[in-house]
Parts: C-alpha cells; sequence; structure tokens
C-alpha cells in the first residue's frame, strides 16, 4: 500500500472537491452553449441530477478532507450522506423514468442528453455510495488490475459509521 503525505492527501481530498464544483458549470457550458443542446425539461431534470450528484461528491471530499490528520474523527455530515444514499435512489429512478419517457416520445437533443445526463448521475450514485467506478491514478489502477472494483470511499466510511453508532451532522 502506498501512504502518502497529510500534504498530498489534503491537496488531492480539495482538488476532488473543486473538479467536482468545477464540471458543473463547465459541463453547462460545454453542452448547453457549445455544442447547442436545448434546455428543456427532460435536459434540465438530468442535467440537474448529475449536479445533485456532484455537489454531494464535493461535500464528501470537504468532509473527508476534515478528517485528514484527525485519525477516528467520525465522518463530518455522515447521517446526511447515510440520508442520501437512500434517498437518491427514488429521485434518481423518478428523473431516469421520465427523461427516458420523454425519448420514447421525441427522442433527439431536446432529450437524449437528458436521459444520459440522469444515466451518469446513476453511476456517479454507485461510484460514491456503493462501488468505485473512477480510477485515475496509477495505485488505483494497479488495485483494479490485482483485486477488480473496490467498494466506494464513501461506502466505507457510511459503514464505519454504522459500526460505530455513531453520526454526526
Amino acid at each position: 500500500m502506498n501512504h502518502r503525505s497529510r500534504a498530498w492527501v489534503r491537496r488531492r481530498l480539495r482538488s476532488l472537491a473543486l473538479l467536482e464544483l468545477f464540471n458543473i458549470p463547465f459541463q453547462a457550458w460545454v453542452w448547453f452553449g457549445k455544442v447547442g443542446f436545448p434546455v428543456t425539461a427532460a435536459n434540465a431534470v438530468g442535467f440537474g441530477l448529475f449536479s445533485l450528484l456532484l455537489v454531494q461528491g464535493a461535500g464528501y471530499w470537504l468532509a473527508k478532507l476534515r478528517t485528514v490528520g484527525a485519525p477516528g474523527t467520525p465522518l463530518p455530515g455522515v447521517r446526511f450522506f447515510a440520508a442520501a444514499r437512500v434517498l437518491n435512489v427514488p429521485v434518481l429512478l423518478a428523473g431516469v423514468l421520465f427523461a427516458a419517457w420523454a425519448v420514447a416520445g421525441d427522442p433527439g437533443s431536446a432529450t437524449i442528453p437528458g436521459l444520459a445526463f440522469a444515466l451518469f448521475a446513476v453511476l456517479e450514485h454507485v461510484n460514491y455510495f456503493h462501488t468505485q467506478l473512477m480510477y485515475d491514478n496509477r495505485e488505483d489502477l494497479r488495485y483494479l488490475r490485482r483485486h477488480g472494483l473496490r467498494r466506494a470511499h464513501l461506502a466505507r466510511d457510511l459503514a464505519l459509521a454504522g459500526a460505530r453508532g455513531a453520526g454526526s451532522v
């Protein structure tokens, strides 16, 4: 296992949080501004779900950043993340179904991007709350090749909080 310095971990967590937040306006600019997808109900719902998951991800990385240097410190906001893990499911399901219904009724640029954003939001939910899907550094890729997919960091933190019976808001 590669042990990183506390400063490296802080920089990494900060950059993960900032990249998640940066991606919301950046992706809006790319897809709605440059590419020119129309802002329709289906596209807005899908993009809203995508943005919601990115905000939750950024919140997790910022919460995790607060625990660096204080081993054993409960994850700030653990109750929020535990609730989000459950509440995201019906919200995502409703959004995917709405976008799919819109695509079935009028397939094209007014609906298909919304379905794609909604499905990407589902993948982000899985990536944060269940199984890590993003492997973006050498250490992660080595782990993936040797052991396969791993449990998401937030999923591990939620399990640890549940085992402790702890919950900070």
